[in-house]
């Protein structure tokens, strides 16, 4: 598994990337087929976030769906427990759903239901935006591509799920149509259609 750390707007020590080698090398034990991990550090400049300011991103390239876990603490060194402790809840949710339970009503493992899909699917690729940009709102600060590969409403509140954010965008087998399923209030989601 290789393993990229980088700051932004933050100097990385070796020891730190040392400390982050051995908290995810746990990860293998859920999945053993981790391509790449990007762990991304940011300093929050903001004094009313002091609490907070510091903010690990880990991503995960596997090859399967991307796995995303964040966490936001006063040292890099809480943040990255909470980032790893997020992620390893999402792998150790996806392992879960791909065991299989034995007996009469036996669905489906997750292997055989995405046999035919291509294992690049949801590989997203991370466009880095210009070092020299003014401060202030209203500017784009990151670029995905995803690849557009039909899938179900139950597939994409999946990979919603593993992802770890509030809303996915996806092509919906059924229709056609570009939707987006979200989160709602709760356990509550909500699937929007574009039409033409």
């Amino acid at each position: 598994m290789e393993i990229v750390v980088r700051g932004r707007n933050v100097v990385v020590p070796d020891h730190y990337r040392q400390h982050v080698a051995e908290k995810l090398v746990k990860l293998e034990r859920y999945d053993h087929k981790i391509i790449r991990t990007d762990v991304e550090l940011q300093h929050e400049r903001n004094p009313r976030q002091n609490g907070s300011c510091q903010h690990v991103e880990i991503t995960c390239r596997t090859r399967g769906p991307v796995v995303r876990g964040e966490g936001c603490a006063d040292d890099f060194y809480k943040a990255l427990d909470i980032a790893a402790d997020r992620l390893e809840r999402r792998f150790r949710q996806a392992a879960d759903r791909r065991r299989i339970h034995h007996g009469r009503r036996t669905p489906a493992s997750v292997a055989q239901a995405t046999a035919a899909l291509p294992n690049d699917a949801l590989v997203a690729e991370v466009v880095d935006e210009p070092e020299e940009q003014p401060d202030g709102p209203g500017r784009i600060v990151r670029e995905k591509e995803h690849a557009a590969t039909p899938m179900s409403v139950d597939q994409a509140l999946h990979e919603m799920e593993l992802v770890g954010h509030d809303f996915y965008l996806f092509s919906d087998k059924d229709s056609g149509l570009p939707s987006v399923v979200y989160r709602r209030h709760a356990y509550d989601y909500g699937l929007i259609r574009l039409g033409g």
